[in-house]
Parts: C-alpha cells; sequence; structure tokens
C-alpha cells in the first residue's frame, strides 16, 4: 500500500488521538493532585510503524504507547519504613507526655510533697503524741497522701487500659485494610492479565493501603521482579509478579489472600487483649511480642506484649507497666514498713489481711514479703510495764500452723518473764485464730485474752531487727497487714485504715499504751531516711522511700525526654524522605499546566493537518469536476 492523502488523514487523527489523551491524562493529574495516594501519570508516545516504499520508509503518524505513572519502589519503601517509624514516635511521644503529666514534681506538688507533710506531720504527733486535733490533721494528710498515690497510680492504669482498647480498634483497621488489599491484587492481576497495559490507579489504591498498614502495624510489601523504566522517569521502576505483606514474618497479605490477625482478651482475668496469627491449617501463633513497628508496636511497647499466664494476666513488660510495677514497690513497701513498725503499738486485737496462703505452707515460699529472722510478743499491763515478752522465730520450715509454726510456738510453755510462774506467759495472754472466709481466703487473729483485758494489759509486736536498719528484720506483722496503719498491698488500693478513718483519736503514738508514750512516732519520723529494699521485675533497688519515688519520676521524666529528642531526629528523616518522594510522584500543577499548553498546541497542530488534507481533497474532487 503507498502512501496516500487518506493515510495522511489518518496521521493527523492519530495526532488528535495523541493530544486528546495528553490532554485527558493532565486532567486527571491536576484533578487529583490533592488526593491521597496519588501518582501523577505520564503519556508515553512512539512513532507509527513507517509506510515501507520504494524511496524509503515513510511515517504513518503517532501512536500512545502507555499511560505511565511516575514511581520509583526504592524511594517509597524508604517513605513506608521512616513513616512506620515515625508513626512509633508520634504516638510514644504524646503517650508519653501525658504520662509525665502524672508526675509534677518538678513544680514542688505532687506525691513527693505529699510524703514530706506527711513525715513532718508524724513529727508533730511525736512532739504532741496526746493531742487529738494533732490525731485529725495526721490522718488527714495520711489519706492526702494516699489519694495521691492512688489516684497517680489509677491515672496510669487507665492510661494502659486505653491503649489496651486502642490495640483492638487498630487491630480490627489492620484486618479490614488487609482484605481490602487483597480485593485489589485480584483487581490488578485481572486488569494486567494481557500484560499491555498498567492499572496505575489500582496500584495507587495499593500503596496508599500499604502506607496505611505501615503505619498501623510496620508491614512491608515484598514484590516480584522490579523493573526499570528509564524512558519514563529515571528514577521510575515498577514491580510485577508475586506479592505478600509480612509483618516481621508473618504474612497477612499473600496475592488475593489475606490473613487476619486475631485478637481476643477472653482468657485474659484483666481484659487484656493478646495477638495471635492463623496459619493456613488454621493453627493460631501468638505474634504479639513480634509486632514492632508502627502504632500498634508502640501500643505494645507501652502497655507491654508480654503476657504474664496464669491467674494475674498483667504484661510482664512495657513502659507502662513498669511504672505501676514502680509504684506498686514504692506503695508496698511504705505500707509494709509502716504498718511493721506500727504493730508495735499496744492493741487488744490484731486482725491480718485477707490472705492466699495455706495455713501448712511455709511462709517464706508465700509470695508474702516474710523474712528469715523472728519477732517479739510483748505483753503490756495497763501501767505500760511489760508483763511478758516471747521470740517467734520464722525459718525455712515456718508455717502459721502445725509443727515449727507460729501457732505452735506462741502455745509453747515458757517462762516468758522469767519469774517462775508458768500462769503469766504470753501462752497465757494471747489466742491465736486461723480463719478462712466465704471467698476461699484465709486470715490471721490475734487476740487478748478476754479476762486479760479486761484488766488492762495490752499486746504488741516488735520486729527483731538483725542490724540498726528497719529493713533487717522479718517484716511478719507488715507482710500480713496486722495491728495495720495503712489498709491495702500496693498503689491501686492504698489508704488509711478504716478504723482510723473513722475515728483518727484512736491512732497512737507509743509502743506502751500510757499517755505521753511517742517511741512509736519517733520511729516513722525515722522511717523516711531508712533504705529499703524494691524489687521491680527483676531489677533490685536500696533506696529510702524518697528514693525510690525519685526512681518512677526520673525514669517517667527520662523516657518522655528521650521520646521528644528521637522524634525530632525521625521527623527530619521523614519530612526529607516524604520531600524525595513527592518530587519523584506527587503531581506539579506548574508542571502539569505546561504540559496542558503542550497538548493543546499539538491538538491544534494536528486539527492543522486535518484541515489542510480536507482542502487538498477539495481541490481533487474540484479538478474531477
Amino acid at each position: 500500500m503507498g502512501a496516500s492523502i487518506f493515510n495522511a488523514l489518518s496521521i493527523g487523527y492519530s495526532g488528535l488521538s495523541a493530544a486528546q489523551a495528553g490532554v485527558n491524562t493532565t486532567s486527571h493529574n491536576i484533578t487529583n493532585a490533592e488526593s491521597e495516594g496519588y501518582t501523577r501519570q505520564r503519556v508515553m508516545q512512539a512513532a507509527a510503524t513507517p509506510l515501507h516504499l520504494a524511496p524509503g520508509n515513510v511515517g504513518n503518524g503517532t501512536q500512545v504507547t502507555d499511560i505511565a505513572r511516575i514511581f520509583d519502589n526504592f524511594v517509597y519503601d524508604r517513605y513506608t519504613g521512616i513513616a512506620s517509624d515515625k508513626e512509633y514516635s508520634d504516638f510514644t511521644k504524646t503517650t508519653l507526655e501525658t504520662l509525665s503529666t502524672y508526675f509534677p514534681e518538678i513544680d514542688g506538688v505532687g506525691i513527693k510533697a505529699d510524703l514530706q507533710e506527711y513525715y513532718n506531720m508524724w513529727q508533730t504527733f511525736a512532739d504532741n503524741p496526746d493531742n487529738d486535733a494533732i490525731k485529725l490533721a495526721l490522718a488527714k494528710q495520711t489519706e492526702a497522701l494516699s489519694n495521691g498515690i492512688l489516684e497517680t497510680q489509677n491515672k496510669i492504669i487507665d492510661l494502659q487500659s486505653t491503649l489496651n482498647e486502642q490495640l483492638k480498634v487498630n487491630v480490627d483497621e489492620v484486618n479490614v485494610l488487609a482484605k481490602q488489599l487483597a480485593d485489589i491484587n485480584i483487581s490488578i492481576e485481572i486488569s494486567e492479565a494481557t500484560g499491555a497495559y498498567t492499572a496505575n490507579d489500582l496500584r495507587d489504591k495499593r500503596n496508599l493501603i500499604e502506607l496505611d498498614l505501615a503505619k498501623l502495624i510496620g508491614a512491608d510489601s515484598i514484590n516480584g521482579q522490579i523493573e526499570s523504566n528509564i524512558g519514563v522517569s529515571s528514577s521510575s521502576n515498577e514491580n510485577s509478579g508475586s506479592y505478600t505483606l509480612n509483618v516481621n514474618g508473618f504474612n497477612i497479605v499473600d496475592g488475593g489472600t489475606y490473613h487476619p490477625i486475631h485478637i481476643s482478651s477472653a482468657q485474659n482475668p484483666n481484659g487484656f487483649y493478646e495477638l495471635s496469627y492463623e496459619r493456613q491449617d488454621g493453627v493460631l501463633i501468638p505474634m504479639g511480642e513480634k509486632i514492632e513497628g508502627g502504632r500498634i508496636g508502640a501500643i505494645l511497647d507501652l502497655r507491654g506484649d508480654k503476657i504474664q499466664s496464669g491467674s494475674s494476666g498483667i504484661p510482664s513488660n512495657g513502659t507502662l507497666q513498669k511504672v505501676v510495677d514502680e509504684m506498686n514497690a514504692f506503695a508496698t513497701a511504705l505500707i509494709e514498713s509502716t504498718n511493721n513498725l506500727y504493730a508495735s503499738n499496744a492493741t487488744t486485737r490484731m486482725s491480718s489481711n485477707a490472705l492466699d496462703i495455706s495455713e501448712t505452707q511455709a511462709l517464706l515460699d508465700t509470695s508474702l514479703n516474710i523474712k528469715q529472722g523472728s519477732f517479739d510478743i510483748v505483753i503490756y499491763d495497763i501501767d505500760g510495764n511489760i508483763s511478758a515478752r516471747k521470740s517467734i522465730n520464722i525459718d525455712n520450715l515456718t508455717s502459721m500452723t502445725g509443727t515449727n509454726s507460729i501457732e505452735g510456738q506462741i502455745a509453747a510453755q515458757s517462762d516468758d518473764n522469767a519469774d517462775g510462774n508458768a500462769n503469766n506467759d504470753v501462752d497465757d495472754f494471747i489466742q491465736f485464730h486461723w480463719a478462712t472466709n466465704a471467698s476461699g481466703e484465709n486470715s490471721l487473729e490475734f487476740v487478748m485474752d478476754g479476762a486479760s483485758a479486761a484488766k488492762g494489759y495490752t499486746f504488741a509486736i516488735e520486729d527483731n531487727l538483725q542490724t540498726s536498719g528497719f529493713d533487717s528484720g522479718s517484716n511478719f506483722a507488715g507482710a500480713l497487714g496486722l495491728s495495720r496503719f495503712f489498709d491495702g498491698n500496693n498503689a491501686s488500693n492504698i489508704n488509711l485504715n478504716h478504723e482510723l478513718r473513722e475515728n483518727p483519736t484512736n491512732i497512737t503514738a507509743g509502743k506502751s499504751p500510757v499517755s505521753g508514750d511517742n517511741t512509736s512516732a519517733l520511729n516513722m519520723v525515722q522511717q523516711q531516711f531508712e533504705e529499703y529494699a524494691f524489687d521491680v521485675a527483676g531489677l533490685s533497688y536500696k533506696s529510702t522511700l524518697y528514693g525510690m519515688f525519685d526512681v518512677v519520676a526520673t525514669e517517667v521524666g527520662v523516657r518522655t525526654n528521650e521520646a521528644i529528642l528521637n522524634n525530632e531526629t525521625i521527623t527530619a528523616q521523614f519530612n526529607a524522605t516524604e520531600l524525595e518522594y513527592s518530587s519523584v510522584s506527587k503531581v506539579s500543577i506548574d508542571e502539569e499546566l505546561t504540559n496542558l499548553i503542550k497538548y493543546q498546541t499539538s491538538y491544534g497542530a494536528a486539527s492543522k493537518i486535518i484541515t489542510t488534507i480536507d482542502q487538498m481533497m477539495q481541490t481533487l474532487l474540484g479538478i474531477k469536476q
């Protein structure tokens, strides 16, 4: 076939079609300039196959070979990676800044200030041991300290619970997006089945979901072969072939199939959610500890990703859980050490906290903070004189009842006051009661014999210290909560003893039941300077109560400052990477307007070709006439 006037008309039409495609694509770019995840597209043109004639090849117009998107997989992978890091950092920073507001110690207010005032009130009480007004003031300050500890701990636990609920919401979102991603993969596969064209807009949607999943859970997409396309752009390349979306070794999307992340709190007594991955055979594999990136990674690191088995069901790690544990260690030491000292004040009845131990269990093998050593049971007469004293030893075999027990030692016949009288020893005054309540928990009670109590006899428990330090005793009374000054056993339930709340005038300052004795109050003042052992998740501290609280507040402050500095660094990296990604793939309105003018000019020129051919045809038809 030779070059004809109709062929020339076809050439003009091909120019019109190419220019129209250019205008359409440029318009598509401009209208989607602000569409999130959109990647700019470019019309790829090439000369059509020429006509082979005797004088040589004659041009046959143009053809649109592809509508290609300007996309660089390598830059995009860096972008999703840093976006995951930034989401992790942003969430961590915001959460820790919230946590730090619970510890306003730098302004001279808060728990430490309340603790100092608490000990000041004990000093005032020691100076005026029989003043009821000071007893009321001491009770109020004790409640203020307890409420401060309690409210702070509850805020931390509430923040942890909020993170736990956010974990559920975000995992559900991951599953929804993963399902959408699998569906898009199927659509892309169908659209690109012939291999002739690239499903640009579908790929944009896939990349946008990938970015969201990177921010949520640190997911990485693993594609097949990546092919460069320098004809489109020097930095343009596309992937083809197999597709998976991976979360640290777990493929949550595999082509057109997705594997949902299971999240459940059904087996957890405290409602903490646990994550698992479902294999194709239906087996669930724990995966909470494997998630390290994105918002979910930050939530797990803050809340704790290792859940303790058994009845506790709380995280064994995590930034917030560590603060909870440190607050508990601080409060527990305050409660037990105070109660251990207060048990030395004479009374007629002592009742323990509810105990989850059996009466024949070795005390040193229980969860109670009882140490090897001994304590004395001291009997006072109505004038405050010591009538009898007996030491009760605690070793590896000592239990509550039975052989080598607390009960057995109290009931043992001995001449405790060395007067040769067998009827005025400790066993003649103290009754040992071990009881089990309706809920199955046990409790211990020491009671002064009724006849002796009527004569004004009282008793107390004094710990025998192995050194001069208050922490060197057995802590028997403190661990059990006998004759408590504080109710509770940790930062979540600390409070002034309910009987003392009802009647603060029952607070006593001395060991003996006589007016003017302030020995116990002076010990309470000294307590603030004593060092105690604190065990927090395997870490041991030897410090004062002030020092332990400083550990808590400092830990929060240091972690928050680290998060802020780290966030500044990651934000700078993110901004640079986002700018690089935008320079490759985002729409430039100025550039597109220039292209629009170019295609408009091209369209007009192609129209001129057709007009010219039309005139030529009119001339030919005129010659024939």
